[in-house]
């Protein structure tokens, strides 16, 4: 397959191929299976493509709540976003040049950074940093 560029016109034939790819995996093809019924899935990737439309080229598409969906779904760990972003990735370097690929990726692992923190981060479970050169720390003489 030829590689292309990344603009309005590409970016509907990747997220259909990535997505084809998501809904085959054994991971997270079972998660997306059970939030999304095979006859709302034009609907969910017209909204997916208004979305990837938005962030990248700032067209102003989207308008929802990708945090709100993702935490209603209540089933979601960080295995999958691993997953999502690893097909993602191979599906980004398969169609496109690769500094559009890496752009790509370094936009959706932002993205999930942002997702995964919403979903996952505990403050009262977070370990404190050790501290460094504090009162208790050896001064280096003995």
């Amino acid at each position: 397959m030829a590689r292309t560029i990344l603009d309005e016109n590409s970016l509907a034939p990747f997220l259909a191929a990535f997505y084809e790819a998501v809904r085959r995996d054994p991971l997270i093809g079972p998660v997306f299976a059970a939030a999304i019924a095979d006859a709302d899935w034009p609907q969910h990737m017209a909204t997916i493509e208004a979305f990837w439309s938005s962030v990248l080229f700032k067209t102003g598409r989207y308008k929802g709540n990708p945090f709100g969906k993702h935490q209603a779904l209540g089933v979601l760990q960080p295995e999958h976003f691993a997953r999502w972003l690893d097909l993602f990735r191979d599906t980004a370097a398969a169609r496109f040049h690769p500094e559009d690929a890496v752009a790509l990726q370094a936009r959706a692992e932002r993205i999930g950074d942002s997702l995964r923190a919403g979903l996952f981060f505990r403050p009262e479970t977070a370990v404190e940093p050790p501290v460094v050169g504090g009162a208790d720390a050896p001064t280096g003489t003995t």
